[in-house]
């Protein structure tokens, strides 16, 4: 099934995890076939990162590294950018292509 989300959309967290409930964010990544997003700020997880020594003599540091976990994309909607609100997307067929459109306002979200 198509993916009407897109990297650099913005979109609203709207089920899921308590703290991340209704925030918003920019989606920094999109993987499809596992119907999965990243959105920036949003599943913040922690990777403890050992001291590794690469061949140059360099040391990578150690430490903990913070990333954005994916999150389903059934727990997200996208924000229409004309009236600010979280929408169902539509799909819509002319002349110019496919466009996507907001289920609300019926503007156009491309």
């Amino acid at each position: 099934m198509k993916v009407k989300i897109r990297k650099g959309d913005t979109v609203e967290i709207v089920t899921g995890r308590q703290e991340d409930k209704g925030k918003r964010g920019e989606v920094i990544n999109v993987f499809p076939e596992e119907r999965l997003i990243a959105v920036q700020g949003v599943n913040i997880r922690t990777k403890h990162q050992r001291q590794v020594q690469t061949k140059g003599g360099r040391n990578m540091d150690p430490g903990r590294i913070k990333y954005e976990g994916p999150v389903s994309i059934s727990n997200v909607m996208l924000v229409c950018p004309k009236c600010s609100k979280a929408a169902r997307v539509g799909i819509q067929r002319d002349e110019a292509g496919v466009h996507r459109v907001c289920k609300n306002c019926q503007a156009l979200i491309d």
